[in-house]
């Protein structure tokens, strides 16, 4: 019995000892991100077209519930998803070009042992989020469009059938600039929005962890990704609504 027990306690250092390979865990490719946006899109999209709606309207009652109550007369709960196929075009351009060159950048400028420090991370944030937000800008102009013309007079609306519909009709009209009208903002919030939810999820992150209610976890990472979320949005909410109204415009409108 003492023998089995020394041979088994012999074996296990050896086990301990052995200098086993590291396997790293597969990074996803950057595709995925955009997948996952599109995904997303399935319910965040009514948010959207309610908040597109409210940023365009003039004078008074433009309130949540009147819009609502607007948008269903409209077209019922389908009337929600007004765009829907402007809205997966600008994922796969926006938010695919923001994580190939966000993943791109990272490569290049980590260290030799594979770290990256917060500023260098920073950086490439707001790059990447400034090449994604002029990749998106067509398909942006196109969904805020499509979003918002249930609430024009009949006259006045552009009844896009689709977002390349869309593209084609802005082009014969407006000229190909008219694919980036709005860019300046657009391009504007992506780097706000990405440099925001950088350092305030850090900053968020932390603060949680300094009380008693936190431990390193989905619940914690949850939390922090909200507020960085609210912080963020809230800084570029009036390069939002600047960029909206000027997509939003036709090309005699005084916005440029």
């Amino acid at each position: 019995m003492a023998d089995a027990n020394v041979q088994a306690t012999i074996h296990n250092q050896i086990l301990a000892d052995k200098e086993w390979p590291v396997v790293k865990k597969p990074h996803p490719p950057f595709y995925f991100g955009g997948f996952a946006a599109c995904a997303a899109n399935f319910f965040t999209h009514p948010l959207d077209l309610l908040k597109v709606r409210q940023q365009t309207m003039k004078g008074t009652g433009n309130g949540l519930v009147h819009v609502v109550r607007g948008v269903f007369a409209e077209g019922g709960m389908l009337g929600f998803y007004n765009g829907m196929s402007a809205a997966v075009l600008r994922q796969m351009t926006y938010s695919m070009a923001r994580f190939a060159t966000y993943e791109e950048l990272k490569k290049r400028m980590s260290r030799e042992d594979g770290s990256l420090p917060f500023y260098r991370m920073a950086v490439a944030g707001i790059v990447a989020g400034a090449v994604g937000g002029i990749c998106g800008t067509p398909a942006d102009i196109v969904l805020v469009r499509l979003q918002n013309d249930g609430s024009l007079p009949l006259a006045q609306r552009r009844n896009y059938k689709h977002a390349i519909d869309g593209l084609v009709q802005i082009t014969r009209s407006e000229g190909p600039r008219g694919l980036f009208k709005g860019a300046v903002p657009n391009v504007s919030r992506a780097m706000l929005m990405t440099g925001a939810q950088l350092c305030s999820y850090d900053a968020f992150k932390d603060l949680l962890l300094s009380t008693p209610y936190f431990t390193n976890g989905l619940a914690l990472h949850f939390s922090a990704s909200l507020l960085s979320g609210f912080v963020a949005t809230t800084i570029t909410s009036p390069f939002d609504v600047v960029k909206t109204r000027v997509m939003n415009a036709g090309p005699t409108s005084p916005y440029r």
